[in-house]
């Protein structure tokens, strides 16, 4: 197969790392990839948001397969245009994916389905009228952007001050753009954070192994939320009948509804939760992988992803071939200094050799780009994913930091508590 990758992060790269793996692969591209991705695969100057642009890359080097990373081509009716042309492509469609493209669209889906979730105080565009209520809400309160907005777009208000602060930023300053025109007000969960993530054919589904992202900038969950930080999975984060409980109560609810409603949904569907004591609720949904938790799953893949997602795309998705590795994985994020809010691009990365001498990590190249010199430089603000896979998640975390601590450039920041977490598994209430 010759399989054409959309998007340019660390996701990507992680993707083409375990296609690469796959014989039946015989060329990869991706569009438009990365400064790292370019090691690994023949990158193409198309961007992910370009559907016209993808539709003649693609009939010009006609890939046997397309695996979608970001969300914005989702949005913007990549998989529908190619399915037109009975081009094989995993990806869910435009309508499919408002599940991620609107926060509103996502809640008012879950009440409809009476799939358990957060109690929704409204949904807003005008400044002033969300700002009545908040004389009527439980504190903290969650306000999120109904758009996309980079996973930029949630606001945790412990107070009306902090609340009011975002509502006239996103509303009034159009601080968020075009995904900020709306804004959805809901209560505040309690509970652990797990990224519950499968892929479906449209008719059979498989779930993937659980991970934990951590999306707050600083140790400790302090600081402003980023696109992730770091993301870890072990076998452990779920006990069995908690398992169950995910999958009885909020998975095939969801499947079902969305067939009730007559979207057919093929690709990957990431199911961000919360483990309350009343149990399993839905905080969001994305329509496809997440970043950094891709690159964590994919070091635990023990089946040819190449082959898997080729049965994606053609209806035929067998779940029984979805091997894993035992044991646990991590991916801390290094990042420039001063994300996610303004930063400086264009410093030289030292230390990647030093990365690669490690077995079994991986540096994977999220915001980097390619010198003449063949020198690494940033280009982004999320700018490697150093990833390991171990028999426990103790010695995942030890290879993964050992080798951090070799990558240097100017400004450079990671966390350094990523998997710090009770590792007590979650049972499931009653």
């Amino acid at each position: 197969m010759n399989i054409l990758v959309v998007g340019g992060g660390g996701r990507e790269h992680a993707l083409i790392w375990k296609l690469r793996q796959s014989p039946r692969v015989e060329k990869l591209w991706c569009a438009p990839g990365n400064g790292g991705v370019a090691a690994d695969a023949e990158c193409l100057p198309v961007e992910a948001g370009d559907v016209d642009g993808l539709v003649a890359l693609a009939e010009r080097i006609q890939p046997d397969l397309t695996v979608v990373g970001p969300e914005i081509a989702l949005a913007n009716g990549l998989t529908d245009a190619f399915r037109a042309r009975n081009w094989p492509i995993v990806g869910p469609s435009q309508q499919a994916a408002q599940l991620e493209a609107s926060k509103i669209f996502s809640k008012e889906f879950l009440l409809r389905h009476e799939i358990p979730t957060a109690k929704m105080y409204g949904a807003f565009d005008s400044a002033p009228e969300a700002l009545r209520v908040l004389d009527q809400v439980s504190w903290p309160l969650v306000i999120k952007a109904d758009g996309l907005c980079a996973g930029k777009g949630v606001c945790l208000a412990a107070n009306p001050a902090e609340a009011k602060d975002f509502i006239e930023g996103t509303l009034l300053r159009d601080q968020l753009g075009p995904g900020g025109r709306k804004i959805l007000l809901e209560e505040t969960l309690a509970g652990d954070e797990l990224s519950f993530i499968l892929v479906t054919d449209g008719h059979s589904y498989a779930p993937l192994v659980p991970t934990r992202d951590h999306k707050r900038v600083f140790d400790g969950n302090l600081g402003p939320n980023t696109g992730g930080m770091g993301a870890y999975s072990t076998d452990d984060l779920l006990t069995a009948p908690m398992r169950q409980t995910i999958l009885s109560t909020i998975v095939e609810p969801t499947l079902q509804g969305l067939a009730d409603d007559n979207i057919r949904y093929q690709g990957f569907l990431y199911i961000g939760l919360m483990l309350t004591p009343d149990g399993p609720k839905v905080l969001e949904f994305n329509c496809r992988l997440g970043d950094p938790e891709t690159q964590a799953i994919v070091a635990r893949m023990d089946f040819d992803l190449a082959e898997v997602l080729a049965d994606v795309a053609a209806d035929r998705l067998i779940p029984e071939k979805l091997k894993w590795k035992p044991g646990a994985s991590v991916c801390v994020v290094l990042v420039s200094g001063g994300y996610p809010g303004r930063f400086a691009t264009g410093k030289v990365i030292h230390g990647l050799t030093g990365v690669s001498d490690l077995t079994g990590v991986m540096a994977f190249v999220a915001g980097a780009a390619l010198h003449p010199d063949h020198s690494l430089a940033t280009s982004g603000g999320r700018v490697l994913g150093i990833t390991a896979a171990a028999p426990t998640l103790q010695a995942a975390l030890r290879h993964v930091y050992d080798a951090a601590h070799k990558v240097h450039f100017d400004g450079v920041h990671y966390r350094k508590d990523i998997g710090a977490h009770d590792q007590q598994p979650l049972a499931a209430k009653g």
